[in-house]
């Protein structure tokens, strides 16, 4: 379980995460004193909880988690302030619990029993990326419709490349090898990047990429993918690879290969 705690206060915040951590010493907690520093955060990484206070210079509190909430529908938000002042408008964005400081032990073991969302409905990943013959992406069950036809390859891409980077160049070489005026390229380059952006955002999962200067991945905890889970449990896996991989594209031939030996090498008596 991935946990985040923002509060104005160095003291405070690392006073929640070492109570909580005598409880649940196998979270993850990542502690912030400011709120844009946790949303930046939030994009990049998957919270199952947040404990934040609503007292929040910047950005307040609410807001904060009214953000959140757009990254991660799933996310148990929990605040923790001085006062009843921000427990109407926490209310108001559904959140999981309100607590009064100071934190304690009782307090955490009651919003842990409660939480809003469990961890078994959060297991239940919205998007899956089917990639064992032809590669299709889903969101809710439903085969996603981009704007261009390229935008649905070139995540492809970014899923054949299992949670590395991606850069522009590297995606360039694999939609139109050497064809073509390389700056129009990437003036559709860039085209597509938007219409992956808009497509996510209109579902609120922009979380399921991290892009960086020049270069783009998929975060592979937030999706579920035959793929990953194949090469993670390989026999155990509920999916079977039978040999076909993306057959639609011919750029992964070389990973193809590599995923008949791994096949190979499980049946070798």
């Amino acid at each position: 379980m991935n946990i985040i705690i923002v509060d104005s206060e160095k003291a405070t915040t690392e006073k929640h995460k070492a109570t909580i951590e005598k409880l649940y010493p196998l979270c993850g907690i990542d502690t912030f004193t400011d709120s844009l520093s946790a949303l930046a955060s939030a994009r990049e990484k998957e919270y199952d909880v947040a404990f934040l206070n609503g007292d929040m210079p910047e950005l307040g509190g609410i807001d904060l988690g009214t953000y959140i909430k757009e990254l991660h529908p799933f996310i148990n938000l929990i605040y923790v302030c001085q006062n009843k002042d921000y427990a109407y408008d926490a209310l108001k964005i559904h959140a999981s619990g309100y607590i009064l400081k100071p934190l304690s032990e009782k307090d955490i073991k009651k919003e842990f029993e409660e939480l809003r969302f469990s961890q078994r409905q959060k297991q239940q990943k919205r998007v899956f990326a089917q990639t064992f013959g032809n590669f299709e992406f889903f969101i809710d069950g439903k085969p996603v419709q981009f704007k261009y036809n390229r935008t649905k390859e070139m995540v492809a891409i970014l899923i054949n490349n299992r949670g590395a980077q991606v850069t522009n160049g590297e995606i360039i070489a694999c939609l139109w090898e050497d064809d073509g005026d390389p700056d129009k390229k990437m003036s559709y380059l860039r085209n597509l990047r938007q219409d992956l952006q808009n497509t996510l955002k209109a579902q609120k999962l922009e979380n399921i990429v991290s892009k960086q200067r020049g270069s783009i991945a998929i975060v592979t905890s937030a999706i579920e993918c035959d793929l990953f889970d194949w090469l993670e449990k390989k026999k155990e896996s509920k999916y079977d690879y039978i040999g076909d991989y993306m057959n639609q594209y011919s750029w992964p031939e070389f990973f193809h290969a590599e995923l008949d030996e791994i096949s190979y090498s499980l049946y070798d008596d």
